[in-house]
Formats: C-alpha cells, structure tokens, sequence
C-alpha cells in the first residue's frame, strides 16, 4: 500500500508519488524533487492551481513551522516549466 499525504494547498489527499514535497531552506521553498532533502516537508499538488490556494492559505509557513516571510519563487517557476 502506497503512502498518503495531503496537499496544502487543496487540503485532499492523494498518494506520495502524486505530490511534490518543498521543504524550506532559509527564507526560501524549494523543490524537493526526490524527496530526501533534511528537514520539515510539506506535500502539493504540482500544479499552479494548489500552489496559488497554498499561497493565499498562507499555508507554507505554517506546515513548514517556519515564522515570517517565505521566498516560494522556486517553487512557482518549477510549476510554470
């Protein structure tokens, strides 16, 4: 049975390999493509839909337990391709 996780953004859950982990890295969200990066992750659908719900949600910052600003411009233009 594969791993569920849920999407910040949309808040539905759908299966580990379906999502894309970001982790924080500083001030900023990065891809965590591989999923092996150290520290907090937190789990989105790789589409531009879920990260602009994630964003407005401000949910970075609270599922990555990280206080302030974050940089998501990684993120984004990883989504645009």
């Amino acid at each position: 049975m594969e791993p569920v996780r849920t999407c910040i953004g949309c808040r539905s859950r759908a299966p580990r390999s379906s999502l894309l982990r970001v982790v924080a890295q500083h001030t900023s969200v990065v891809a965590d493509t591989s999923a092996v990066l150290p520290g907090r992750g937190a789990w989105l659908h790789p589409t531009l839909e879920c990260f602009r719900l994630a964003q407005r949600r401000r949910a970075f910052g609270r599922a990555l337990r990280v206080s302030g600003e974050l940089d998501t411009s990684d993120v984004e233009n990883r989504l645009n391709g």
